[in-house]
């Protein structure tokens, strides 16, 4: 497994750099940049924001550029990620990727010959926080029942108004910081598609590419990264209502997008698949009808060739 690794990342396509500045009163002095452009850096993406943020839009936005091949270099592993858990499911996701990481500042590099040792020697320090802090939680639940008392939030118990406030805040804070984690898979399709493409297209774009959304769920996800101006306000404009053998170019357009490696009979069938009838009558696509859809999706900008 080791060897398989380091032989992916023989020859990487671009050593990208990810810089995070803390604060103002650092960035002055702060030398990551110089540090990832003497490693050899193509080029380097700067995020200027407080650490204890996990809204980082400038990490989304270079997650997506990445490409199979390139290398992700950082100075310090906390410029990424403030636990260990985060890192893992960072690595985990540039590794099926086949995109190399390496810390300048610390001994993680996958894309060495020890690569696959350090995803798995991360893995397994996940997994014992995870146990001491279930095996911590046990022993409060046990001293309060001891004690007589009830364990869990008192103010929440007695529906105390600030307590109230404060647990939906930290509701909100983890919904968006989740949004904001798992982006780069499913926010650059959105980016591409929007506002051309009805939600509803979007969405089977993205489902049959492995994910699991539903309109009102992408909708409010997309609304909430608006808000946190981690996304642009475009993507919520309406779209173009269109006739009914538009609605079925929209349709070839994100099956296209979704498998650019379908054939014109393939994407017919997967159009029978989906209940659709062609516009003229019957029950069958013709190759030159999907082809005929394709060519006009292609002059509204639905799709590149």
């Amino acid at each position: 497994m080791a060897q398989e690794t380091a032989d992916n990342y023989k020859t990487p396509t671009r050593l990208v750099g990810y810089a995070r500045l803390s604060s103002a009163g650092d960035q002055a002095k702060d030398r990551q940049a110089d540090d990832l452009r003497a490693a050899g850096c193509d080029r380097i993406y700067q995020e200027h924001g407080s650490g204890a943020s996990q809204a980082r839009p400038v990490l989304v936005r270079l997650l997506a550029d990445l490409n199979a091949g390139d290398v992700l270099m950082v100075t310090r592993l906390d410029r990424v990620a403030r636990f260990a858990n985060d890192l893992l499911a960072l690595l985990e996701k540039l590794r099926d990727r086949n995109i190399g990481f390496r810390s300048l500042g610390d001994p993680v590099d996958t894309t060495g010959p020890l690569g696959a040792f350090s995803i798995e020697f991360l893995r397994a320090i996940v997994d014992l926080e995870k146990a001491q802090n279930a095996e911590r939680a046990r022993e409060s639940i046990n001293a309060a029942k001891a004690q007589g008392r009830l364990p869990g939030n008192p103010g929440l118990r007695e529906r105390r108004p600030e307590a109230i406030e404060a647990a939906s805040k930290a509701r909100e804070k983890l919904y968006i910081d989740g949004l904001n984690a798992s982006s780069e898979t499913w926010l650059p399709v959105v980016r591409q598609l929007r506002p051309k493409h009805s939600w509803d297209n979007v969405v089977d774009v993205l489902n049959r590419r492995g994910q699991d959304w539903t309109v009102e769920r992408l909708r409010r996800a997309v609304h909430r990264l608006v808000r946190e101006q981690l996304a642009e306000k475009e993507l919520l404009d309406r779209s173009p209502r269109r006739a009914p053998e538009d609605h079925l170019m929209k349709k070839v357009a994100a099956i296209t997008i979704a498998d650019p490696s379908l054939s014109l009979r393939g994407i017919a069938s997967e159009l029978e698949k989906m209940g659709e009838r062609p516009a003229r009558g019957g029950k069958k696509f013709q190759p030159s009808s999907v082809r005929d859809l394709l060519d006009k999706a292609h002059r509204f900008g639905l799709i590149r060739r």
